[in-house]
C-alpha cells in the first residue's frame, strides 16, 4: 500500500466520525493548517521538506497543543526523547494496525469532547 493510498484509506475509515483534513507533505501541511483548529496530527515520519517531527515541533512552536500520532517503517530512527519533547501522544510502526490505530485516535480524542467536534490533520508523504 503506497502513502497515497493509506492517506485515502485514513480518510475513509475516520470520516465517519471526524472531520478531516489531508496533507500530501509538510509543507502543504504546515501551509494550508497553520491558522486551523486541529484536535490531532497524524504524521509519517518520513515526509519530504522537512520530517513528520520536525513538521508537528513547528507546530507546536505555532502554538498547536493538540494531539499527535506519530508512524514510521523506520523505528530504530525514532528517538523516545525527541517523541518525548514534541509531546507525540503514540507512536506506530509501518505496517500499520489500523484497528488499534482507530482504537488510539478515539482514546485520545474522546477524552475531553464530542468526536464530531473534532478535527484531525493526516500527513503522509507521497
Amino acid at each position: 500500500m503506497d502513502d497515497e493510498s493509506i492517506r485515502k484509506t485514513f480518510f475513509l475509515i475516520l470520516q465517519k466520525n471526524y472531520r478531516v483534513y489531508l496533507a500530501k507533505d509538510s509543507r502543504e501541511a504546515l501551509e494550508r493548517f497553520k491558522n486551523a483548529k486541529i484536535d490531532l496530527i497524524i504524521a509519517d515520519l518520513k515526509l519530504p521538506f522537512v520530517s513528520g517531527l520536525e513538521m508537528i515541533g513547528k507546530f507546536r512552536e505555532m502554538g498547536y497543543r493538540g494531539e499527535a500520532i506519530l508512524i514510521s517503517a523506520y523505528p530504530d530512527l525514532v528517538n523516545l526523547n525527541e517523541l518525548s519533547h514534541f509531546s507525540i501522544s503514540h507512536f506506530f510502526v509501518k505496517p500499520l494496525d489500523l484497528k488499534a490505530l482507530n482504537r488510539s485516535i478515539d482514546r485520545l480524542l474522546n477524552s475531553s469532547k464530542d468526536s464530531s467536534e473534532k478535527r484531525i490533520k493526516f500527513n503522509g508523504k507521497k
